[in-house]
């Protein structure tokens, strides 16, 4: 290279002598993979199939209780086992937990860092306390259930404890990398899930399970709703879709071929879904990639490789996801929602006598003894399937497939029907040989080193490249070598590379402390050693993992702070409108933030709020309906709108009306949204000041569609705030002296010392999570201030909350918001639900998809004990109810809190009166 050419024009030469070329940047490490474990055999094939690391539940507070799972007794033998084969093993507490939880989230800790486990994987903030209180070891990894998308919820994350954080699944690629960046700079390691199934919606924020049948998701208690079939309604008529009925079901995720991409950009761990899944699942798709990892300039190859086992495995369809940005079309094919396998062809021909069909063409490899499955297009009523008799293939390659003819009805199987392959039982047979008995299959490198001198025993040391090095000496002295059979290389590479039987392998020797003199040792000596070192280094890695575990039991680290003690004894009382922070709390690396509340007087546990008046807190989705609102006389409101500009319009309306508006922005946020919280922050922080009778468009707005919007106004100042839903809110807005914040229910708040947290972070109140049923939510009112709380009691449901756009995807033929078209803006659509129930769809201000539950709830039974236990705020929320409905029900909520009609009551008379009827909802 001509480095005087490379200094640029007029640049004097490097000096030969000093110049030192650009340090070659080094080779990111490979990212962990991580692999699901259901019980002890999937834990095996995990290990042997070369997991570096396996997540696992234990007990009740993990989102898989449908699992097999670990109890706390299982722990100390599964770690020991994951040590030993140099095998990281995470722990998933990864629910909400309610607040007569608290004890039982103590002791799995407890229990967790006794047993030695490596990290604790985290939904709730409260367990990342209670984690730094009783087991400060611990390493504590932010679940992808906290709906993390970007810097702000990194932070906040690293804030609690976390070293680790689960991005949601629907970041891409360019997000992924800012989030790595972003972490690098936090300290604090990104995960992402690499294969298996989708949630449609965001995880954490799905509450259909809930609304739907009492089952929440954030409880590990998912019902599936997202794999039933719909029908899409738009503008009252049915729109025909073919075959394609399940409309929310995404296709399995299959990212191997990003492998390169994701390495690079820094993502430190790839986790594989399914905890739900079988040993040969698990077996299948780690050892799949595994390859791909080791060999990662050819992760595209190895994917084309793979696809069959990977199909066979498990399958819904594979695809990337959202790893290469929102493609509606793709994600979701809507043509069933449950495994299939792999496609075998198209029925041609039938023979019913012969039990057999005829395949024009046979796509994939098909044999007696495999399952079948005859596609009619109608996936939730029963099909017809079976297992092959036999398989005659032709020149034109197509195939007869021969099947029982007693084992099925030939009535049903017809031409033109897909023929799927389900089972491949010599697969299978593969799978299990790769984890079964008690033998290591999978093994892992160790260099060694050896040393010593004639007259002197041989020392030799093994290295497991994981911080693991242990010594051993021979019991024989080295002598010279007085003839043949002198030590070589050659020779200790095979003796001490004899490791079969063993979870090791000898990568590399290190013989330059041997001297170059001939020496000898008999070979029994060297196989005695070599036993030795692996006797060993299998016990270093026990020990080091669970000392440090146990060290806290031992030292006294375990001691706490009893929080519902802090609440009893008044550490909650009041001071200049200010609630102190707890001594528990104190510790927090958020520091000693007092906690503002609203001006209402706070009494201990469960106390009413003095003689403040209980208020009816209307939410609109329209404008109109907000109007109805403060006509009605409502004195706060939040508005949840569709279109940015009606921020503005809702805003002048409350104002003129005396009011406090709360601006709800969209539910998620993602990198480079910058520019949405821009324009409803300006609204609300009042830059929308006011000359010559009109609020002037601010320079940001005036690039966008804003522009001609001319709102006329008067001088009185805006009283504004905003209804923070995400961590990027929280960021942005609370805390701001100018800002009203709340916080909504999707900050999953179920506990006193959740609730703490974000108080602590300049929110007003918070909602309460709608995960909480009415004893539930006694009990966190009876542990916190009930000031601090808001509850919901009267709403459509919100059930699914996802990037997966149905507009796009079944009424445009484009593939996001770029070339959809915008038939949102357009249309009125439903999903029509297999008991005919239809649930309105929303697209909001950044084009993700809300489908609202078909059938209203309220906790109008409930009230009247919440309001003895204090609470003063209930919202009511609007969906696409018409206007002048909104004084009405506003009116029954409100007679309800002053006493005058029963929660009994006000439910039989919406009941009655509402077409849809209303449900009592999740606080039953």
């Amino acid at each position: 290279m001509n480095t005087a050419a490379a200094a640029g024009a007029g640049a004097l030469a490097p000096n030969p002598l000093t110049f030192q070329p650009a340090p070659v940047p080094p080779v990111p490490p490979l990212p962990e993979l991580l692999a699901p474990a259901g019980d002890f055999e999937c834990a095996r094939a995990a290990v042997e199939n070369g997991a570096d690391a396996v997540y696992f539940g234990a007990g009740r507070l993990n989102a898989r209780v449908r699992a097999a799972n670990f109890t706390l007794e299982d722990l100390p033998a599964l770690m020991r086992f994951l040590h030993r084969r140099g095998v990281a093993g995470h722990l998933a507490l990864n629910t909400l937990v309610f607040t007569s939880e608290l004890d039982e989230a103590r002791e799995t800790l407890r229990a967790a860092a006794a047993a030695g486990v490596d990290a604790v994987i985290i939904q709730d903030p409260a367990v990342f306390q209670l984690a730094r209180e009783v087991a400060p070891a611990l390493a504590l990894h932010a679940s992808t259930q906290m709906t993390i998308t970007g810097a702000a919820g990194i932070r906040f994350a690293r804030e609690l404890g976390a070293s680790r954080v689960v991005l949601a699944r629907e970041c891409p690629l360019a997000d992924i990398a800012a989030a790595c960046r972003e972490g690098a700079a936090a300290g604090v390691e990104i995960e992402v899930f690499i294969h298996g199934a989708l949630c449609v919606a965001y995880s954490g924020q799905c509450l259909t399970s809930e609304a739907l049948g009492g089952r929440s998701a954030n409880r590990g208690e998912c019902a599936q709703a997202c794999r039933m079939p719909y029908e899409l309604v738009a503008d009252g008529a049915v729109v025909p879709l073919g075959d394609r009925r399940y409309l929310l079901s995404p296709r399995d995720l299959a990212g191997m071929e990003l492998l390169p991409e994701l390495a690079a950009a820094g993502v430190r761990s790839l986790k594989i879904e399914g905890r739900l899944k079988s040993p040969e699942y698990v077996a299948a798709v780690t050892g799949a990639y595994r390859a791909a990892l080791d060999d990662l300039a050819n992760a595209a190859a190895h994917r084309r490789a793979a696809d069959y086992t990977l199909q066979m495995a498990f399958s819904r369809g594979l695809g990337t996801g959202w790893l290469r940005g929102v493609n509606n079309r793709e994600l979701v094919h809507a043509r069933f929602g449950k495994k299939r396998g792999v496609l075998l062809g198209e029925v041609t021909r039938v023979e019913p006598a012969a039990g057999a069909v005829t395949l024009r063409k046979l796509a994939a490899p098909a044999a007696a003894g495999d399952g079948v499955v005859f596609d009619a297009g109608n996936p939730d009523a029963r099909e017809e399937g079976g297992f092959l008799h036999a398989v005659e293939k032709d020149a034109a390659g197509g195939a007869r497939l021969r099947l029982a003819r007693e084992a099925l009805d030939w009535r049903r199987v017809r031409a033109g029907q897909r023929v799927w392959k389900t089972a491949d039982p010599a697969l299978a047979k593969r799978l299990r040989a790769t984890y079964a008995g008690d033998a290591p299959r999978y093994r892992r490198p160790v260099d060694a080193r050896v040393a010593g001198a004639a007259g002197e025993p041989l020392r030799a040391e093994f290295d497991d490249l994981r911080g693991h090095c242990v010594a051993a000496v021979s019991d024989t002295p080295l002598a010279p070598a007085t003839g043949g059979g002198a030590l070589t290389a050659d020779t200790l590479r095979a003796q001490l590379g004899r490791l079969g039987g063993t979870g090791y392998f000898l990568r590399e020797l290190d013989t330059a402390a041997l001297g170059s003199a001939p020496l000898m040792l008999p070979l029994a000596e060297l196989n005695r050693l070599r036993r030795r070192l692996v006797e060993a280094l299998d016990a270093a890695r026990e020990r080091a993992a669970v000392v440090s575990g146990e060290a806290g039991v031992v030292s006294g680290q375990w001691s706490v702070v009893s929080e519902e003690a802090g609440v009893a004894s008044g550490q909650w009382s009041v001071v200049s409108e200010e609630v102190p922070v707890s001594p528990s709390l104190a510790r927090s690396p958020t520091g000693e933030t007092s906690l503002t509340t609203d001006h209402w007087p706070l009494t201990t546990a469960g106390g009413a709020a003095g003689t403040a008046a209980a208020a009816g807190i209307p939410l609109a989705r329209t404008v109109p309906q907000l109007a109805a609102a403060l006509a009605w006389g409502a004195r706060e409101v939040y508005g949840d709108f569709e279109n940015l500009r009606d921020h503005a319009d809702a805003a002048r309306l409350a104002r003129d009306a005396g009011a406090t508006y709360l601006a709800a922005p969209p539910r998620i946020f993602k990198t480079g949204e910058d520019y949405l919280l821009d324009r409803i922050g300006e609204v609300v922080s009042g830059q929308w000041s006011v000359t010559s009778g009109k609020v002037p468009v601010s320079p940001s707005l005036a690039r966008s569609s804003l522009e001609k919007t001319s709102l006329t106004t008067d001088h009185r100042p805006l009283t504004t705030g905003i209804l923070a839903r995400n961590h990027e809110h929280l960021r942005r807005f609370a805390g701001s002296p100018r800002l009203l914040v709340r916080g909504d229910y999707t900050l999953n708040v179920a506990n006193p010392l959740a609730a703490a947290e974000f108080m602590r972070r300049g929110v007003a109140s918070l909602t309460c999570s709608c995960d909480l049923n009415a004893a539930q939510l006694a009990d966190m009112l009876r542990a916190a201030p009930p000031a601090w709380f808001e509850v919901v009691i009267h709403q459509r449901m919100p059930l699914f909350h996802m990037e997966h756009c149905v507009f796009c995807a079944f009424l445009s033929n484009g593939r996001d918001f770029r070339d959809c078209g915008r038939p949102c803006e357009k249309h009125d659509v439903r999903l029509r639900d297999r008991v005919g129930m239809e649930h309105l769809v929303r697209a909001d201000a950044a084009c993700r998809n809300t489908v609202f539950n078909g059938r209203a709830q309220t906790g109008a039974e409930f009230a009247a004990t919440l309001l003895a236990l204090g609470v003063r705020r209930f919202r009511v929320e609007f969906t696409d109810d018409a206007p002048e409905a909104v004084a009405p029900l506003l009116d029954r909520y409100a007679a309800l809190l002053r006493g005058e009609i029963s929660g009994d009551a006000l439910w039989r008379d919406l009941r009655l009166h509402s077409q849809l009827g209303v449900t009592r909802g999740t606080l039953k």
